[in-house]
C-alpha cells in the first residue's frame, strides 16, 4: 500500500542499475503497451456497443424491432436489416483493420532475441543497434562512436528528419561494449517523475561517490531511431505508458480538441435538425393515427371485408401510429453521413490532384490531410498567418551591417553621394583573395572588404565574433568545400558572411573552435557557451585565444544587449540605433554584437559556481540564469548586422485577392515591430492609402486600454460602450458574440507582444477584440507561440466566424492547432507545422486557390447535395403521407419499395446493358451462320465504334440537344440577371489597379525598439561544448571534420542483457 501511494504521489524517481528487486519495489510500469482495442472474444460486443451509440444505427435497430411485430409492420423486415447489416459490417471491418494495423506495430516491437521488448523493466541495461527503433526512455551509457556520440532521427517526435546528436558521460562511456563492466555498473539515477515534456529532462547520476548532472542531451526517448551508429547501451528510465512519448499520446492535442469542437458543433447542429425531423415525423404519424381513429368510427364498418376492424378504436390508432413510423422513416436522412463523407473524400482528392498548387522546385504537391473540413474552406472569415517562412522565404542573406558607428552595405554614387538601387549591372565584391569563400555569397559594398584588407581592428573584431559566437557544425567534404549545418538560417548566414570576409570557421571540438583568420589558422579554447533561448534572446561564448586572453562574445536582440552595455558606449549606441532604424525600415532582421574581456581569477571562481549550478537537481535553470546575468554586463558594443528575408512569390497578389473576398488577415510574428510593419507594407497588408495605422506599444494595462479605446473612438466616434455584444443561443447556452461594427475608411493595427499580454487579460480582451475587428489589418509582433494560440482562441470565442491559421515552424503549431482549420507550409523550419495541419502545401500563394476555388466548390457541392437530398426524402415521404388519406389511414404503401427500386435500376442500367448486348449480338458471326441474309454485317458495331466520325456524330447530337437549354439560360441571364450575375459583370468591367510601388522607408518610428527575431527553441550550446557534433576525428587540422555518411549496416534486433 505504501508503494502504491508512493507511485501515485511520485515527486522524483530513483533507479538503481541492474537491480530489478530494488526497482520493482517502487511499482514502476513495465514496457508492455496495449495498442489493440479488441481481441477475438470482445470484438463483436464492443464494436456493436460503440456503433449503436450513433443515433442513426440506434434508429435503424428500433425500426427493425417494430418491423418484426406483425400487427404493426406492413413492410418486410429485410428492408431494414439489409442496410443495417451492411453499414455495421463495413464499419466493423474498418475498425478491425485499424486495430490489426495497430497490433502489428506492437508485435513489431516485440522481437524475441534475448527477451521481448514488453518484458523490459526500469533499471535494465539494453543494447540498441543501427536503425533500431527506441522503445523506452533510456539514459545513454556508451556508444560505438568517438567521444561516445550517437546520432538519432526524431521524426516520430517532432517531424524533423535531420539527425540529432547525443553524447554519453565520459564516466559511463569508458565502459564501451564490455559486458563485464556493464554488468558491474551499479550507478543510481535520481530524476524527475514521468511527464510529457519532450524537450526537458532533469536528473543526477551517482556513481563511485561522484555526482554527475543529467539533462535532455543524455537521454534517448521512445520514438527515436538510431542512425549512423553501430551500437549503443542505455539504462531504462521510463518504460511503457510512463515514457514521454506515451505521456503525450495520453492527452489530446490542441488540434484534436479544435477539430472535435468543430465536429461536435456540426454534429449537434445536425442532430438538432434530425430532432426537428423526428418531431415532424411524429406529428405526421399522430395526424394519421387520429385520422385512423376517426375513420374507424365513421366508415370502418363498411370495409370489414377488406380491412378487419379493431374493436378498440384507440388501440387501432396506437398501432397505426407505429406503422406509419415505419412507413415514413425515409424522412430521417440516415444515409446522410455516409454520403457526405464520400463527397468530402472526393473533394480531398481534387485538392491533392490540383497541379496549380504543385511546387515544382521542391517537388511538393498540396495535400488534404483531413477529409472532414473541405467545405469549411469556403467559409473562412479570419486568417492568422506567421511572417517568417510563411510570407517570407526564410532564406537569409547578409545584407548590411554597422561597425563601430559606420554603416556598410549601401552602394553610393560617387558623383551625387546618393545610395543606388542594387541591380544586375552593379558589380559585386570580388572575394577571389579568399580561397574558402562561398561563391553563392554576394555583397556590393567594396569599402567593407577594404576595411578587412587594411586590418582595421573593429572590422576584424566584428567578423571574429561572427566566426566564434555560434553553434554551427562544419563539414568539409573535400579541401576547401565547407558545408555549414546551422540551427537557424540566420546563424548560417552570419557565419557564411564571416567566412567570405576572411574569418572562416573550419571545425570544432568539445574544447576548441578552429577558425582561419585572413589565411592564418587559429584555435580558440571554448570555455563556456551561454546558450540562447526565447527568454534570454541572446547567446554568448567565453573563449581563450592562442595568446591566453579571455574574452566573452555576445550577440542578441538590441533591446537586450543595450541594457548590458558599458556606459562608455553611449555615443556609439546612438549612431548604431539610427542604423538599426534604417535597417528595420527596409524590412531587414537585425542583431547587435558586443564583447567583454574577462579576468582570469574572476572567471575561475565563476566557472566553479557554474559547475555547481549545472549539477543542481532543483532550480537549475534559475541558478544558471542568475550566473549568466552576472557575467553578461558592462560589455563593449561592436556593431550590428542586418539580414534580408525576402517575400515569397505572389504573396502581395494573394493577400489582395483574399481582401477582396472580405477575409481579414492577421499577422502573428515573433519579429520586431519595425520589420513586421515594413513587411506589412511590402505585401499590401498595410497601405499608404489607409486612414491611419495605430501603434500600440504601451508598458502598463492602463496605457494599453487607453490606446485601444482612443483608436476605437477615432475609427467610430459614435460607438457605444456596451451594445456591441449580441447573444447567440446554441443548445441552451447564451454565449456573447462580438458583432461587426461599421467603420468609415480603412485602418490598421500594430501591437507588440508586451502590450498584447495586457490586452489578452480577461478584463481587457473584449476591448482589444472590438478594436482589432474594426481594423482591416492586424499585426501582432514579438508574440510567443502561446500568445498566437490565445489570439486565435479569442476570435473563435467571441466572433461567429471560421478561422484559419497558417505557418511553417514549430512555433506556429499551437496557433495551427487552435484554429478551426490549420494549414502547414513545408518550408525551412522542419515539418512540425505540416504534421499538425489539416492542409499543407509549399507556398503561401496557394492559399488563394485553396480557399477561393476548392473552398467555394466544396461548399457549393455540399449545399447542392443537401438540397437535393432533403428534397428527395421529403418528396418520397409526402407521397405516402398523402396516400394515407385515400386508403383509410390503413398504413398501406403507396409505392412498393422493393418493386420501385427494382424497376428504377432495371430501367436505368438494364436499358444501357440491353442496348450494347443487342447491338453487338446482331452483328456476330454466330447469327450470320444461322441466317446469312438477315445478319449480313459481321463486326459492324465493333468497327463502327472504332470510327472517329461516329463519335463525332454522337458528340454533335449531344451538343445539339443541350444547346437550346444553354441558349435559354444565357438569354435569360441577360434579360433577367440575378444579383450574382450583376456583381460578376461589374467585376469584369473594373480596370485592374496599377501595382503600388514598394515602400522603401517607414515614416513611423517606435519609441521603444525591439530586438532580433528569435526562434522559440533552445539552442545547441550544450551540444557543442560536450563534443556531440563530432562524427570522426579530423585527419588533418586543415580539413575540418569528416562528413557523416549513412552507415550501411544490417538492421539488427534489439537486445537486452541480463546484467
Amino acid at each position: 500500500c505504501n508503494f502504491s501511494l508512493y507511485f501515485l504521489l511520485e515527486v522524483e524517481r530513483k533507479i538503481r542499475a541492474n537491480d530489478r528487486e530494488y526497482n520493482s519495489s517502487f511499482k514502476y510500469a513495465t514496457n508492455s503497451i496495449k495498442t489493440s482495442k479488441y481481441n477475438p472474444f470482445t470484438f463483436l460486443p464492443l464494436n456493436l456497443f460503440e456503433q449503436f451509440q450513433r443515433i442513426a444505427n440506434a434508429y435503424f435497430l428500433f425500426l427493425l424491432i417494430l418491423q418484426v411485430i406483425p400487427a404493426i409492420s406492413s413492410l418486410s423486415w429485410f428492408t431494414t436489416v439489409v442496410p443495417l447489416v451492411l453499414v455495421l459490417s463495413v464499419t466493423a471491418a474498418k475498425d478491425a483493420i485499424d486495430d490489426i494495423v495497430s497490433t502489428h506495430v506492437t508485435v513489431y516491437n516485440k522481437l524475441k532475441i534475448y527477451e521481448k521488448w514488453m518484458n523490459v523493466q526500469v533499471g535494465d541495461i539494453i543494447k540498441l543497434e543501427n536503425n533500431q527503433f527506441v522503445t523506452a526512455d533510456l539514459f545513454l551509457l556508451s556508444s560505438s562512436e568517438p567521444l561516445n556520440l550517437v546520432y538519432i532521427e526524431t521524426a516520430e517526435l517532432d517531424g524533423e528528419t535531420n539527425l540529432k546528436v547525443k553524447q554519453a558521460l565520459t564516466v559511463t562511456g569508458d565502459m564501451r561494449d564490455s559486458l563485464e563492466a556493464l554488468a558491474a555498473f551499479n550507478g543510481e539515477v535520481c530524476c524527475e517523475p514521468p511527464n510529457n515534456r519532450l524537450d526537458r529532462f532533469t536528473g543526477t547520476l551517482t556513481f563511485d561517490s561522484q555526482k554527475y548532472s543529467l539533462d535532455n542531451e543524455r537521454v534517448l526517448l521512445r520514438g527515436c531511431t538510431l542512425r549512423n551508429t553501430d551500437w549503443c547501451f542505455g539504462l531504462v528510465l521510463f518504460a511503457g505508458p510512463e515514457t514521454k512519448l506515451m505521456q503525450n499520446c495520453g492527452k489530446s492535442t490542441f488540434k484534436r480538441t479544435s477539430i472535435d469542437r468543430l465536429m461536435n458543433v456540426l454534429i449537434c447542429s445536425t442532430f438538432m435538425y434530425i430532432y426537428t425531423i423526428f418531431g415532424l415525423l411524429a406529428l405526421m404519424c399522430i395526424i394519421l393515427a387520429v385520422g385512423n381513429g376517426i375513420w374507424e368510427n365513421h366508415a370502418g364498418s363498411k370495409f370489414n371485408a377488406f380491412l378487419p376492424r379493431e374493436e378498440n378504436t384507440v388501440f387501432s390508432a396506437f398501432l397505426t401510429f407505429w406503422s406509419y413510423i415505419i412507413i415514413l422513416n425515409t424522412v430521417v436522412p440516415i444515409s446522410l453521413y455516409v454520403s457526405m463523407e464520400v463527397i468530402r473524400l472526393g473533394n480531398s482528392y481534387y485538392i491533392n490532384w490540383d497541379r496549380t498548387m504543385y511546387h515544382a522546385r521542391t517537388d511538393t504537391p498540396a495535400e488534404a490531410r483531413t477529409t472532414t473540413l473541405n467545405e469549411e474552406l469556403g467559409q473562412i472569415k479570419y486568417i492568422f498567418s506567421d511572417k517568417t517562412g510563411t510570407l517570407t522565404q526564410n532564406i537569409m542573406t547578409f545584407n548590411k551591417c554597422s561597425i563601430n558607428g559606420k554603416s556598410y552595405g549601401d552602394v553610393i554614387d560617387h558623383y551625387s553621394g546618393q545610395s543606388l538601387e542594387i541591380t544586375e549591372e552593379i558589380t559585386p565584391v570580388d572575394f577571389s583573395f579568399n580561397r574558402l569563400a562561398d561563391p553563392k555569397f554576394l555583397f556590393y559594398d567594396h569599402s567593407l572588404v577594404e576595411g578587412v584588407k587594411l586590418e582595421l581592428p573593429d572590422v576584424h573584431a566584428f567578423f571574429r565574433l561572427l566566426a566564434l559566437c555560434h553553434t554551427v557544425m562544419a563539414e568539409e567534404k573535400r579541401e576547401g568545400d565547407l558545408v555549414y549545418q546551422a540551427q537557424s538560417p540566420d546563424e548560417g548566414a552570419l557565419v557564411t558572411a564571416a567566412r567570405n570576409f576572411g574569418f572562416v570557421f573550419r571545425s570544432r571540438s568539445p574544447e576548441t573552435v578552429t577558425i582561419e583568420e585572413m589565411g592564418i589558422q587559429r584555435s580558440y579554447e571554448m570555455l563556456a557557451i551561454l546558450d540562447f533561448n526565447n527568454v534570454r534572446k541572446r547567446m554568448s561564448v567565453i573563449v581563450r585565444n592562442p595568446e591566453g586572453k579571455l574574452s566573452l562574445y555576445c550577440k542578441g536582440a538590441d533591446t537586450i544587449i543595450y541594457e548590458r552595455l558599458h556606459p562608455s558606449c553611449s555615443e556609439v549606441m546612438k549612431v548604431t540605433t539610427e542604423h538599426l532604424n534604417e535597417f528595420a525600415g527596409e524590412g531587414l532582421r537585425t542583431l547587435v554584437l558586443a564583447y567583454k574581456d574577462l579576468d582570469e581569477e574572476y572567471f575561475s571562481e565563476w566557472k566553479q559556481r557554474h559547475h555547481e549550478s549545472n549539477v543542481a537537481l532543483e532550480y537549475r535553470e534559475e541558478k544558471l540564469e542568475k550566473l549568466y546575468e552576472e557575467i553578461e554586463k558592462d560589455m563593449m558594443l561592436i556593431g550590428a548586422t542586418a539580414i534580408e528575408d525576402k517575400l515569397q512569390d505572389g504573396v502581395a497578389q494573394t493577400i489582395e485577392q483574399l481582401a477582396k473576398a472580405e477575409i481579414k488577415i492577421w499577422v502573428l510574428t515573433g519579429d520586431k515591430q519595425e520589420t513586421a510593419e515594413n513587411i506589412g507594407y511590402s505585401c499590401n497588408l498595410l497601405r499608404e492609402e489607409m486612414n491611419d495605422v495605430f501603434i500600440v506599444a504601451a508598458n502598463s494595462p492602463e496605457e494599453v486600454r487607453q490606446e485601444l479605446r482612443d483608436a476605437r473612438l477615432k475609427m467610430c466616434p459614435d460607438t457605444e460602450q456596451d451594445k456591441f455584444l449580441i447573444p447567440e443561443i446554441i443548445l441552451g447556452n447564451i454565449p456573447k458574440v462580438v458583432q461587426d461594427e461599421n467603420v468609415n475608411g480603412e485602418y490598421g493595427l500594430v501591437i507588440n507582444g508586451h502590450s498584447l499580454a495586457f490586452a489578452l487579460e480577461s478584463n481587457m480582451e473584449l476591448e482589444f477584440l472590438r478594436t482589432a475587428c474594426m481594423c482591416k489589418t492586424v499585426i501582432c509582433c514579438r508574440v510567443t507561440p502561446l500568445q498566437k494560440a490565445q489570439v486565435v482562441e479569442l476570435v473563435k470565442k467571441y466572433k461567429k466566424a471560421v478561422t484559419l491559421a497558417i505557418g511553417d515552424g514549430a512555433n506556429d503549431v499551437s496557433m495551427i492547432k487552435a484554429a478551426h482549420i490549420g494549414v502547414g507550409i513545408s518550408g525551412q523550419e522542419g515539418m512540425q507545422a505540416v504534421l499538425s495541419s489539416d492542409f499543407s502545401f509549399a507556398q503561401f500563394r496557394f492559399l488563394q486557390h485553396l480557399l477561393l476555388v476548392h473552398g467555394r466548390w466544396s461548399y457549393l457541392r455540399m449545399c447542392k447535395f443537401l438540397r437535393y437530398f432533403f428534397y428527395k426524402n421529403f418528396t418520397f415521404t409526402f407521397v405516402h403521407f398523402w396516400y394515407a388519406f385515400f386508403c383509410g389511414f390503413s398504413a398501406q404503401l403507396g409505392l412498393d419499395l422493393s418493386y420501385w427500386t427494382v424497376v428504377n435500376n432495371l430501367f436505368v442500367w438494364g436499358s444501357l446493358g440491353m442496348f450494347f448486348i443487342l447491338t453487338f449480338t446482331m452483328y456476330t458471326d454466330g447469327l450470320f451462320r444461322l441466317r446469312p441474309s438477315s445478319f449480313a454485317f459481321i463486326g459492324t458495331a465493333r468497327n463502327c465504334l472504332n470510327q472517329p466520325n461516329v463519335w463525332l456524330t454522337v458528340a454533335l447530337t449531344a451538343i445539339l440537344c443541350v444547346l437550346p437549354v444553354v441558349a435559354y439560360r444565357f438569354f435569360y441571364s441577360q434579360i433577367s440577371p440575378t444579383i450574382n450575375d450583376k456583381v460578376r459583370y461589374k467585376v469584369c468591367q473594373m480596370k485592374e489597379p496599377a501595382p503600388r510601388p514598394r515602400r522603401t522607408k517607414l515614416t513611423r518610428r517606435s519609441t521603444r525598439r525591439s530586438g532580433y527575431a528569435f526562434s522559440h527553441a533552445h539552442g545547441y550550446g550544450d551540444l557543442v561544448t560536450s563534443g556531440r557534433f563530432l562524427r570522426r576525428h579530423a585527419l588533418t587540422p586543415s580539413t575540418g571534420l569528416i562528413p557523416t555518411g549513412l552507415a550501411k549496416t544490417k538492421v539488427s534486433n534489439p537486445k537486452r542483457y541480463s546484467l
